[in-house]
């Protein structure tokens, strides 16, 4: 079974196998679980780069900058790494720094939580005001 998707600018053919040819190119790329798995794993680390605070993506770039493999292209828009290009190893570093970042939110956000439970129950004046009338 073969589909065919016209773009303005090549024809790409898809067949069951989920691998596709670029015609003008004759580009043939297959597209199995791993290049699926590896491209999601990629589109995640991307997205939880992009949305961490200034201070996190520092960090992630001096773990990339520590590596001399890696490239860092910086224009007038910021820093820009081609994350295909990183091997394995430095992959599973961001990924345990992004692990370790979000294990650091969760504490925060309970420890931020009790805290306001806390001055709830003890410093909010109408309580004080409603357990000394209760006790009376």
């Amino acid at each position: 079974m073969e589909v065919s998707l016209i773009n303005e600018e090549k024809d790409i053919l898809i067949n069951e196998n989920k691998s596709f040819l670029l015609k003008e190119t004759n580009i043939d790329i297959n597209l199995n679980e791993d290049n699926i798995s590896f491209l999601n794993e990629l589109n995640f680390i991307r997205d939880k780069i992009e949305c961490m605070n200034k201070f996190n993506q520092i960090e992630v770039l001096r773990i990339l900058h520590k590596h001399s493999e890696v490239t860092l292209n910086e224009n007038k828009y910021g820093i820009h790494i081609n994350l295909s290009e990183l091997s394995k190893t430095i992959l599973d570093e961001l990924d345990s720094y992004i692990k370790y970042v979000n294990t650091q939110e969760i504490v925060l956000h309970e420890v931020e939580q009790e805290k306001e439970n806390f001055k709830n129950i003890y410093f909010t004046k109408d309580n004080k005001d409603n357990k000394t009338k209760n006790s009376i």
